[in-house]
């Protein structure tokens, strides 16, 4: 059965009882993958729309998009302070790193996937598609093969408030770039906003967020097959997503109300497991510290962490 005591986010929240009622377990199973003796905790807010967490353990910080604002944000683990890493930032959205461990980021405002060199130049991964631009790139993921994967959903171009507002040329589709040639595929189609996007962590199941569900396709021969619904998220939207190391996959949940924003995990056969209740919609998140063992949450003009059981990403 369900813990359900009472949530509320008072203020600063310096005095809290174990367990934290905004960590809902709904599954046994979310216990073990939880710390009882941990809280929730707001690191940093005063951004607009904050998206695109990413971790560098070999730095000890984690770079965030504040799409509004056109900036990217560095919070240091070992400071706790917030400072501007990349000002103007095409209005970067979703953040990753690729097998040689660079920063790959989606922007807005270019419509384009740019790679950060370890020398700091900027390198154009792809900016159109059959002779047109892209929509406006929202998220992305790198596979073991070095490839980038992305989505183009078009949020980004609707309006003036993330980017310029632009007609979009091409279908919202998602796309695999090659890391030998530099060449771009589309991998899916017809889906209606593709978004967040997730390898399994032995890459045989890829995940992607739609409209009112998350889809998860086999990966065959190094392509999506078998598209299907993993999950209908009814009532709330799904926005990033991430894999722990043991295959739960823990989605970012937003416009659904006190009871529903936040993230929720889900165990791979599609189970609710739990949820950690935030008092923002939350965009993106991503594992991080130095186990990898820490939640980082990016929730409307917030940042926010918690340290959980499971293990994220084990790449620096």
């Amino acid at each position: 059965m369900a813990d359900t005591p009472t949530y509320a986010w008072d203020g600063d929240r310096t005095a809290i009882r174990f367990p934290d009622p905004a960590i809902r377990v709904v599954d046994e199973r979310f216990r073990a993958l939880t710390v009882h003796a941990e809280v929730v905790e707001r690191l940093w807010t005063g951004g607009r729309w904050l998206e695109g967490p990413v971790w560098f353990g070999d730095g000890r910080f984690l770079l965030f998009s504040d799409i509004p604002n056109n900036r990217m944000l560095r919070w240091s683990e070992e400071t706790g302070a917030v400072s501007e890493f990349r000002v103007p930032s095409n209005n970067s959205n979703g953040n990753s790193r690729d097998r040689q461990g660079r920063l790959i980021t989606c922007e807005h405002l270019t419509r384009r996937v740019t790679r950060t060199e370890h020398d700091g130049r900027i390198t154009v991964l792809l900016d159109g598609w059959d002779g047109k631009p892209l929509n406006a790139p929202n998220d992305l993921v790198a596979h073991s093969d070095g490839s980038i994967w992305f989505t183009d959903p078009g949020w980004g171009i609707e309006g003036n408030y993330e980017g310029d507002k632009r007609v979009k040329e091409l279908p919202r589709d998602v796309y695999r770039i090659d890391a030998a040639t530099g060449q771009a595929e589309i991998v899916i189609s017809g889906m209606d906003r593709p978004n967040g996007i997730c390898f399994s962590p032995d890459e045989t199941l890829l995940y992607v967020v739609d409209i009112g569900e998350i889809r998860v396709f086999d990966v065959v021969d190094g392509r999506p097959a078998n598209g299907r619904v993993f999950v209908a998220t009814d009532g709330w939207g799904s926005d990033g997503i991430r894999c722990d190391a043991d295959g739960n996959v823990w989605s970012a949940a937003g416009n659904g109300g006190r009871d529903l924003d936040g993230v929720h995990c889900y165990a791979p056969d599609g189970t609710l497991l739990g949820q950690i209740l935030l008092p923002e919609t939350c965009a993106n998140l991503c594992f991080g510290g130095i186990k990898k063992n820490r939640l980082f949450m990016t929730a409307s003009r917030s940042l926010y962490s918690v340290y959980v059981e499971a293990l994220g990403d084990q790449r620096p």
